[in-house]
């Protein structure tokens, strides 16, 4: 079996803890090609099946003025050789249901993005390709509704489905983690992904750039290794405060080894 191919039945079946993590956006190649020999090393070391994400674009931005990406097909040939030069599966959010096919020839997984995961003919389209789905709960969303976007992709003969917990609007510009929701997700039968970033983001202040809380990753992610979790969803960067997208959110790269010895130990102590 390939690597890649034996890396996504992990995510699907096995009992192993699993990452998705990479930059917020395709920025450029140095920077996405450094984080991802990074963190393959890394995964391969601790035993961690690893799939690579970045954003070939961002549609969703407060300001028309912020970063959105380097071009389509430009992001999307860099995630593929990503994927050829490191062995490693990729994940990408797509928006539209015309982009589930473009997006599908270079990656291995389509992300449903939050706020667009009752959109049924978007989840019909990623079903449609036969790639994983990953589809994020909605921000204004109860778990009980993820069955029902689940149920989109699979009514489309594909049961590959995944499930990710990002947290929900607290007020005007906060998030918080209802952790009752990675359990009842859980109960559904799927694979059920902590997003330890997205989850502390603080949006919609009067900046125009969200803000985040980056310092609450590792108790974010140590919450949800508790209740059961069976991935984890991180976006890092070698430099956050450089990054164009989403800088406030991620962990920096050099933190990632420290954060997932650690999360496996308290795992394995479960």
């Amino acid at each position: 079996m390939h690597i890649i191919d034996k890396t996504l039945q992990d995510v699907l079946t096995s009992d192993k803890l699993f990452l998705l993590a990479g930059p917020c956006a395709i920025e450029n190649e140095t920077i996405t090609l450094q984080t991802a020999e990074f963190l393959k090393k890394l995964t391969d070391k601790l035993d961690i099946p690893f799939v690579f994400k970045s954003s070939y674009r961002k549609a969703n931005r407060t300001q028309s003025s912020s970063f959105t990406g380097i071009g389509d097909e430009k992001a999307l040939k860099l995630l593929a050789k990503v994927r050829s030069e490191f062995d490693v599966p990729t994940v990408t959010d797509i928006h539209e249901s015309h982009e589930a096919e473009m997006a599908a020839e270079y990656v291995d997984v389509l992300q449903i993005p939050a706020f667009l995961f009752r959109q049924t003919e978007l989840l019909h389209a990623a079903a449609k390709t036969g790639k994983v789905v990953n589809i994020k709960k909605g921000q204004f969303a109860a778990a009980e509704a993820m069955k029902f976007a689940a149920s989109k992709v699979e009514e489309m003969g594909n049961n590959q489905v995944l499930l990710t917990e990002r947290g929900n609007m607290f007020g005007y510009g906060d998030m918080i983690v209802d952790y009752r929701n990675l359990i009842w997700m859980k109960e559904m039968g799927y694979k059920v992904i902590m997003d330890c970033t997205h989850s502390l983001q603080q949006p919609n202040n009067g900046s125009g750039v969200t803000g985040g809380l980056p310092g609450l990753i590792e108790p974010m992610a140590k919450a949800a290794i508790a209740v059961g979790v069976d991935g984890l969803f991180i976006e890092t960067h070698p430099d956050p405060s450089m990054a164009l997208s989403d800088g406030a959110n991620m962990l920096a790269l050099h933190k990632m080894e420290g954060l997932l010895s650690k999360l496996l130990r308290l795992r394995a102590s479960l």
